[in-house]
């Protein structure tokens, strides 16, 4: 086995200048042949499929914690819109690049309104199958969803920063919809 060894390392080690020249030769070729196509492929999926994002804040607890890693899939609304209760990563129109997470409630067309702790859509309570905290009016009781936009909400209603604050945001600002929880391992499995 040593012999083995030693015979790769001979034909591997360059043994004049021009042997080091052709061995350093393969090597870069080799570099560039394997590594920079799956740097490639890693940007074009993080860029058009999906990419990992980390939660930050306490908006959508209980559901979502704080440091939670999660995979964002990037490919379902380029063929519809987003759902009702679909947990969205979005930014905020004309503010920084910080990623926010929300649930999307209230669709294109749709009136949102928030009275007594409860969001009515169209007049009708909604029934909001998921854990969530008392839904204060904030600024907008009463909203129209413009077509293209979407009315989201934080779980954690008392503690999140949404479309009670800065209105209905442009579909064209979700990043994608939160799909699967990776991090820590007890959190792992679908978001919901």
């Amino acid at each position: 086995m040593d012999d083995g060894l030693n015979d790769l390392q001979q034909e591997m080690a360059p043994s004049s200048p021009a042997s080091k020249g052709r061995w350093f030769v393969r090597l870069l070729r080799e570099v560039l042949e394997t590594v920079l196509p799956a740097l490639l492929i890693a940007l074009l999926i993080n860029v058009f499929v999906g990419q990992a994002t980390r939660v930050e804040g306490q908006s959508m607890e209980p559901n979502l914690h704080t440091d939670q890693r999660l995979v964002v899939e990037k490919v379902s609304y380029r063929f519809h819109g987003p759902q009702r209760f679909d947990v969205v990563v979005l930014k905020l129109p004309n503010q920084s690049e910080e990623l926010l997470i929300k649930r999307v409630v209230g669709l294109p067309g749709e009136t949102v309104e928030i009275r007594d702790e409860t969001v009515y859509i169209n007049g009708e309570p909604l029934d909001e199958p998921f854990s969530h905290g008392i839904t204060n009016a904030g600024r907008h009781s009463r909203v129209t969803v413009p077509p293209l936009h979407v009315f989201v909400l934080g779980d954690n209603r008392d503690h999140s920063n949404d479309s009670r604050a800065f209105g209905p945001i442009p579909i064209d600002n979700i990043v994608g919809r939160a799909w699967l929880s990776y991090w820590p391992p007890e959190e792992a499995g679908l978001v919901h």
